[in-house]
C-alpha cells in the first residue's frame, strides 16, 4: 500500500511539474491568471445569488441550488485542508513557477476548484444545453490552480469531485 502511494505521489508531482513548467507561455499567463478567479469565493457568490434573484424560474432555483452547494461543500474542504495540512507546490517543489501574492494556506484540496464545480454543476444539471460553457470554464479553473503554482493535480481533482458530489446530492435532494 505504502509503494503504491508512493508511486501516486510520484505521478501527481510529475503532472504538476508537466503543466507548472512545460506548458507556461505568455497566453496562458494572462488568461489562466484572470480565470483562476473564477472559482474564487468572490465570482461564485456573486453569480450564483444573481441568478437566483434575478434569473427566470428555472435559472433561478439553479441560482439557488448553486448557492447552497457553495454554501455545504466548503465544510469537507475546510475539514481536509485541516485533517490533511499539505504544502502548496510553490513552497514544496523548487523551480515552480508561480505568480504574484500565491495562497500560504493548505494545498489540499483545491477550494478554488470546488467553487467553480458547485456553481457549474447546478447549472448544467438544470440547463443542459449550456454544458459546452458551463464545464469548460470549470476546468479552466482547476488547470489555472495547477498552471499557477497553487495545487497538485490530486489537489484539482479532489475539489472537483466534492463539487460535484454536493452538486449532484443538492440538485437531487432539491424539493
Amino acid at each position: 500500500m505504502r509503494r503504491l502511494f508512493t508511486e501516486f505521489v510520484r505521478i501527481d508531482r510529475k503532472c504538476f511539474q508537466f503543466i507548472n513548467g512545460r506548458l507556461h507561455n505568455r497566453f496562458l499567463n494572462f488568461w489562466l491568471f484572470y480565470l483562476t478567479h473564477l472559482g474564487g469565493a468572490t465570482f461564485t457568490i456573486a453569480a450564483s445569488v444573481l441568478i437566483w434573484y434575478f434569473g427566470s424560474p428555472s435559472w433561478s432555483k439553479s441560482g439557488a441550488q448553486a448557492a447552497v452547494t457553495l454554501a455545504v461543500s466548503h465544510i469537507p474542504v475546510a475539514a481536509a485542508k485541516k485533517l490533511y495540512p499539505r504544502l502548496r507546490p510553490y513552497l514544496a517543489l523548487p523551480g515552480t513557477r508561480t505568480f504574484r501574492n500565491p495562497l500560504k494556506d493548505h494545498s489540499f484540496p483545491s477550494g478554488h476548484t470546488t467553487a467553480a464545480f458547485s456553481l457549474a454543476i447546478p447549472l448544467i444539471l438544470g440547463h443542459p444545453e449550456w454544458i459546452c460553457l458551463f464545464l469548460p470554464l470549470a476546468l479552466i479553473v482547476g488547470m489555472s490552480r495547477i498552471y499557477l503554482g497553487l495545487h497538485y493535480p490530486s489537489d484539482v481533482l479532489a475539489g472537483a469531485v466534492i463539487g460535484t458530489s454536493v452538486a449532484a446530492a443538492t440538485v437531487a435532494l432539491w424539493p
